[in-house]
C-alpha cells in the first residue's frame, strides 16, 4: 500500500479513519477479496475483517454471493448522502431526547445557577442562538460580567429596554436606535428571557440564575411587558408629520427625561443646538412645554 495517506473525510460522518482507508482501497480496486484487501492493506486478516464488517453495516461496501467472496464499495456520492441522513436523523432523536430530560429536569428544578463568566457568556450565546421567536431583555449597568445581548439570532425578533445609563456614549445610542429598543430610568434589574420559556437573571458578579416555565418566570414577563409600555420608543416613526427624523429623536429622549446636557452629550452635538431644536419643535407643535410637545407628538402617532 502508498505510503501516503489521505488526510480522512468522512469523520464527520461517523466514520473512523480506519473504515476509511479500507473504503479507499475499495475504491482503488472493486471487488476485492479480503485476501486482496490484506495485501494491499498491509494489515491482518482479522483487522481487514472487522472494518470490512463495519463498511457493511455503514452501507459503504457490499458483499457479492460468489466465492471467495468480493466486496463492492458504494458510490461515494450516494453513499455520503446516505451517512448524512442517518447523521440527521440523529440529530433530530437527541433533540426529542433532549426535550425529555429538559421536562424531567423542569419538574425537579424550577431553576438553576449558573457561575463564571466564561459559563455565562456561553449560556447567554446558547439561549439567543437557540430562541426561534422573541428575546426580551432589561438591560442596565453595571458590566462586570458579559454584556446582556452579547449575540443576535438571526430572523428572531428582539425587545430590549435599557436604562438611560446604559447609552452614555452617542454610539451607545446609535446602535440601540437600529434595534428598535426603549429606553426607561431606572431599569430594575437585567434579564433576558427566550421565547417566553428561558429566562437568565444575573444576580451577582459572576452569577446568573437560569429559569425555566415557572411563576417567577411569568412574573417576570409580566414586569417587562408593564415597563415596556412605561418606556419611550428610540426608534422614531417613519411616519410622514411636522416633525424630521432627527427632530422626533430629541424629543424621545427628552419625553423619557434626559435633561438637554444628557441628549447633547448622547446625541454628540453642543447643548445650545438642543436648545434651540427643542424650541422650533415647541414651536412647530404649538406647545409651551416639552411635556405637552411630547404628549402631542405621542397622540400624532409621531414617537410609536
Amino acid at each position: 500500500m502508498h505510503s501516503y495517506r489521505p488526510a480522512p473525510v468522512l469523520e464527520a460522518l461517523g466514520v473512523c479513519s480506519e473504515d476509511e482507508q479500507l473504503y479507499r482501497a475499495l475504491l482503488a480496486r472493486p471487488e476485492s477479496t479480503t485476501t486482496d484487501l490484506v495485501r494491499d492493506t498491509g494489515w491482518p486478516a482479522t483487522r481487514v475483517g472487522r472494518h470490512l464488517r463495519s463498511l457493511l453495516s455503514l452501507g459503504l461496501a457490499a458483499r457479492t454471493p460468489v466465492r471467495p467472496a468480493r466486496y463492492v464499495p458504494a458510490v461515494p456520492e450516494a453513499a455520503v448522502e446516505l451517512l448524512a441522513l442517518r447523521k440527521q436523523a440523529a440529530i433530530v432523536e437527541a433533540r426529542l431526547g433532549a426535550s425529555v430530560l429538559s421536562s424531567e429536569f423542569r419538574q425537579r428544578n424550577a431553576f438553576t445557577v449558573v457561575r463564571g463568566a466564561e459559563a455565562i457568556a456561553q449560556r447567554f450565546y446558547q439561549a439567543q442562538q437557540c430562541a426561534q421567536d422573541e428575546v426580551v431583555i432589561l438591560d442596565r449597568p453595571p458590566y462586570a460580567v458579559v454584556p446582556i445581548e452579547p449575540r443576535r439570532a438571526y430572523g428572531v425578533s428582539y425587545r430590549t429596554i435599557y436604562d438611560m445609563a446604559s447609552l452614555s456614549e452617542p454610539g451607545d445610542l446609535v446602535a440601540a436606535r437600529s434595534a428598535g429598543c426603549r429606553i426607561l430610568r431606572d431599569v430594575p434589574l437585567k434579564l433576558l428571557v427566550a421565547d417566553r420559556r428561558t429566562g437568565l437573571l444575573p444576580t451577582g458578579p459572576d452569577v446568573v440564575v437560569e429559569l425555566g416555565p415557572s411563576s417567577l418566570l411569568d412574573a417576570l414577563l409580566r414586569l417587562f411587558d408593564l415597563l415596556w409600555q412605561q418606556a419611550t420608543p428610540l426608534t422614531p416613526s417613519t411616519s410622514e408629520g411636522p416633525l424630521t427624523s432627527d427632530d422626533r429623536q430629541l424629543l424621545s429622549l427628552a419625553a423619557a427625561g434626559l435633561t438637554d446636557q444628557a441628549i447633547a452629550r448622547r446625541l454628540g452635538v453642543a447643548q445650545r443646538t438642543v436648545e434651540r431644536r427643542m424650541q422650533r419643535i415647541l414651536k412647530t407643535l404649538d406647545a409651551t412645554t416639552r411635556f405637552q410637545a411630547g404628549l402631542r407628538a405621542g397622540q400624532r402617532g409621531l414617537l410609536v
